[in-house]
């Protein structure tokens, strides 16, 4: 990436925190994003240890270099657990340019559930058809690199999604925009999911043909993270322009 590239990937970085705090996808000053500004993902964005997601600005994000994977955090400023995650994604799936984590409620209510696997109950979750992997093998925090290793393998070379058992949830993708875009319907369709069950009532399931065809038009639908993205950075230049700083 040239430098107005990586200038610009920061700005939409410190968006998406923003927007994740605003829409309570956070967790104190927990959790983790991650670009890539390198054509290789050698070299990442990541948030710096402490940081409140709904302050963070495009300057405040560290730049790191996942070849030093292997030799423990190189940075005094990362968390840990984010540089094992982090680093070994971008390193070992290189069409995770962005790395999003998050113990977003919903999500992860449904995470820790017994065997279950997401269910194609409405078209929102239709997107995510195929393309959630699961980790059911939660250890505790994940602090060296035979874990971020394991995690980044479960990615695959189709899931845009891991859902972490007991954890949380890890979303990929090309772009911030989307990357947050999926993020941000994974919600949604969990908290339909939660409210659906709560009920007790038979689950109208949609048909797995259905629900494939359904995914293939949201992956093809055009611009639509784009568009989305970009009404929610208007959003953040209007009522907090220092988060491009």
């Amino acid at each position: 990436m040239n430098a107005a590239n990586i200038a610009q990937t920061r700005i939409d970085l410190a968006a998406a925190f923003r927007w994740a705090a605003r829409l309570g996808f956070h967790e104190a000053t927990a959790n983790h994003f991650s670009a890539a500004v390198s054509d290789d993902c050698r070299h990442f964005l990541l948030n710096p240890r402490g940081r409140h997601f709904s302050r963070m600005r495009a300057s405040d994000l560290l730049l790191l270099d996942a070849d030093a994977a292997g030799k423990g955090a190189p940075n005094a400023l990362a968390d840990p657990t984010a540089w094992y995650l982090h680093a070994h994604i971008h390193q070992h799936v290189p069409r995770a340019k962005v790395v999003l984590h998050t113990h977003m409620p919903y999500t992860t209510a449904l995470a820790c559930l017994t065997d279950f696997e997401f269910l194609m109950l409405d078209q929102n979750a239709c997107r995510f058809y195929g393309r959630i992997a699961y980790d059911s093998n939660y250890a505790g925090m994940a602090l060296d690199d035979e874990e971020g290793e394991r995690v980044a393998r479960l990615l695959g070379d189709r899931c845009s999604v891991v859902f972490l058992r007991n954890h949380g949830v890890i979303v990929v993708g090309t772009s911030v925009a989307e990357a947050f875009d999926e993020l941000y319907y994974l919600e949604k369709a969990a908290q339909l999911q939660v409210l659906a069950l709560s009920t007790g009532r038979s689950l109208a399931l949609i048909d797995p043909e259905v629900a494939m065809r359904v995914c293939a038009q949201w992956l093809e639908y055009p611009q639509f993270s784009d568009v989305h993205f970009t009404a929610l950075r208007e959003v953040l230049e209007h009522d907090e322009p220092e988060f491009a700083t």
